[in-house]
C-alpha cells in the first residue's frame, strides 16, 4: 500500500496525516469501500441532498432504494449521463475516497492505466481503492493543502460543499500528525 502513496507523493507527516483522516471518515473508520445509500428516512435524504429533493414527499420513493437514489441523485453529475442511464448506481461512491461519477472513473483509469470506466466495481478492491484515493488526492490539489494544514480546504476538495464530518476530519487530522510525529 505503500507504492500508491509514494506514487502520488503523500509522503510528509501532514501529507499522510491528512491523507488518512480523510479517508478514515469517507470509508466509515476504514470499514466501507462502497457508498451506504440505504437511506431510511425521506428527512435524511433532504438534508444530506436538499437540491435533489424538494420537499419529503419528493424524496419519499428514494428511502430503502440505493439504486434509485443513486441513479437520481448523481444524474448528470460528474459526467454520470441521465438518470435513465444507469450511471449514477454505475459509478456510485467506491474507493477509500469513495471515488463517485463516470468523469472521475475515466480519469482514474486514464492516470493509473486500470480499467474502471469498463469494472467500477474494481475501486472497491483494497489494492485500487488506496490506488484511487492516492491519485485523487493528489489530482485536486490535497497534497498542497496538506502542506498548508488547510483541512476544511481538502475537506471541500474531497466531500464537496457538503462539508459533512469536517469537525471530525480536522480531529482526525490533528490525531493522525501527532501520532506521526510522535
Amino acid at each position: 500500500m505503500a507504492e500508491p502513496l509514494a506514487r502520488f507523493g503523500i509522503q510528509s507527516p501532514r501529507r499522510l496525516a491528512a491523507f488518512l483522516a480523510q479517508c478514515h471518515v469517507e470509508s466509515a473508520g476504514f470499514t466501507a469501500l462502497e457508498e451506504n445509500l440505504m437511506y431510511l428516512s425521506a428527512a435524511r435524504l433532504r438534508r444530506i441532498w436538499p437540491s435533489r429533493f424538494a420537499d419529503e414527499g419528493a424524496a419519499g420513493p428514494f428511502v430503502r432504494n440505493p439504486r434509485r437514489l443513486a441513479n437520481r441523485v448523481y444524474a448528470n453529475r460528474n459526467g454520470n449521463g441521465p438518470e435513465a442511464s444507469g450511471d449514477g448506481w454505475r459509478y456510485r461512491g467506491r474507493g477509500l475516497k469513495q471515488l463517485t461519477g463516470r468523469a472521475n472513473y475515466l480519469d482514474a483509469a486514464a492516470a493509473t492505466g486500470r480499467p474502471y470506466a469498463e469494472n467500477p466495481a474494481l475501486v472497491q478492491e483494497p489494492a485500487d481503492a488506496m490506488l484511487t484515493a492516492a491519485w485523487f488526492w493528489q489530482a485536486k490539489g490535497c497534497n498542497d493543502l496538506a502542506d498548508l494544514w488547510a483541512i476544511d480546504s481538502i475537506t471541500r476538495r474531497v466531500n464537496g460543499p457538503a462539508m459533512l464530518e469536517a469537525a471530525q476530519r480536522r480531529r482526525r487530522s490533528d490525531q493522525a500528525l501527532r501520532a506521526l510525529a510522535g
